[in-house]
């Protein structure tokens, strides 16, 4: 008999996870165990589900592109590439992409990008913020309990709070490459910028020659009802990156940059990063997102109304309510009844479900949390 996989998770795998299911099969907004129970899922894979699970146009495209060619080095010129570029300036209203193959990679090239480009070295970012888990991007993410293990780190970054934008220009200096922040603070919680912050960023970095990076890792590609959550400010970033729900779980990040800024030959690279694969997959993720974008905010306000005696916080399908120590049990309750949710950081439940959810779905999503929360 062969030996239970969780078996050999604990004897093989390193123990970096909290592990509390296996799913084996996922359509739609549903996902299945392996003990054949059925949930919703407002997980996502962590907002990356973002057309679903399995959408039958990512499939095809994935299978289609396998069929013909699946790996094709940078040195070549790649299928679908440019293509997805051309979509992802289009859509950010920026100049140039570069891919990688995640969020934490983007980070770091943005890093890259805004050193080489300023020939500045410091960075500036905020409380709460988290940018990914490389050395790159743990520098400029805030989370203590998961940088100060790694420090020290060769990248020097300043925290300030989150909203202040008073002491945001007492640290931003001729010095500073760049501004890190996301528009939303989604593994914080969804916590929420006060308003004109991001124009406030956008008149300091403009004033000091620092660059306004944004980390769309988890608001982009339509999450918010935009595709970007930037785009509800009414400024451009220097830089954006994204990653999540760009290829609804194939593996694949970009930064995209406004005019004048790119690496120039051999400043930057990766072997795998944006290959045929994953262009096609996110090229086909952006086709049905483009077709239920126009949904996103009515279905995060049918959300919010149903969950309105919590104190629901968010925009579009990200939404965060603060419920304290007592988070993992109603996240356990939730999938007792057939929903998945997610304990963000310092007691804050965050839903983030593909954007394809239906209605019905939402309703039902509801009623579980509700009665879990009491």
């Amino acid at each position: 008999m062969a030996e239970d996989s969780r078996a050999l998770d604990a004897r093989y795998y390193m123990p970096a996870f909290s592990r509390t299911m296996k799913i084996v099969r996922g359509a739609g907004s549903r996902v299945w165990d392996d003990q054949g129970h059925e949930y919703i899922d407002c997980v996502a894979g962590i907002a990356v589900a973002s057309t679903g699970h399995c959408h039958p146009a990512v499939v095809k495209a994935i299978c289609d592109q396998a069929h013909e060619l699946i790996h094709c080095s940078n040195l070549y010129y790649v299928p679908n590439q440019a293509e997805l570029a051309e979509k992802l300036v289009g859509i950010s209203g920026l100049s140039k992409v570069f891919f990688s193959n995640s969020g934490a990679e983007a980070s770091d090239g943005a890093i890259k990008l805004a050193r080489v480009r300023t020939g500045r070295k410091k960075f500036v970012a905020f409380t709460h913020g988290f940018h990914g888990r490389t050395c790159g991007s743990l520098a400029v993410t805030h989370k203590p309990a998961i940088r100060e293990p790694f420090e020290p780190l060769s990248i020097p970054c300043t925290f300030v709070d989150y909203g202040d934008l008073d002491a945001l220009a007492g640290a931003v200096d001729k010095d500073t490459a760049g501004v890190f922040l996301e528009p939303i603070q989604g593994e914080a919680g969804v916590l929420m910028p006060p308003d004109d912050f991001l124009k406030g960023i956008r008149e300091i970095c403009d004033d000091t020659g620092a660059l306004m990076i944004v980390d769309e890792v988890q608001t982009g590609m339509g999450r918010t009802g935009k595709w970007f959550a930037f785009q509800y400010s009414g400024v451009t970033p220097d830089i954006v990156t994204t990653a999540k729900g760009l290829a609804s779980g194939f593996p694949i990040g970009a930064l995209i940059a406004r005019e004048g800024l790119e690496f120039k030959r051999s400043e930057h690279g990766s072997t795998f990063a944006g290959g045929p694969l994953a262009c096609a997959a996110a090229l086909a993720t952006i086709g049905v997102i483009e077709g239920v974008l126009p949904d996103v905010v009515r279905k995060g306000e049918r959300f919010m109304k149903g969950l309105s005696r919590h104190n629901p916080r968010g925009r579009g399908l990200i939404i965060g309510m603060s419920v304290g120590d007592r988070c993992p049990e109603v996240q356990q309750a939730c999938a007792e009844n057939g929903v998945l949710v997610n304990c963000a950081a310092d007691g804050n439940l965050r839903l983030i479900p593909p954007l394809v959810i239906t209605d019905e779905e939402i309703d039902t999503a509801v009623d579980v949390i509700n009665a879990a929360l009491g």
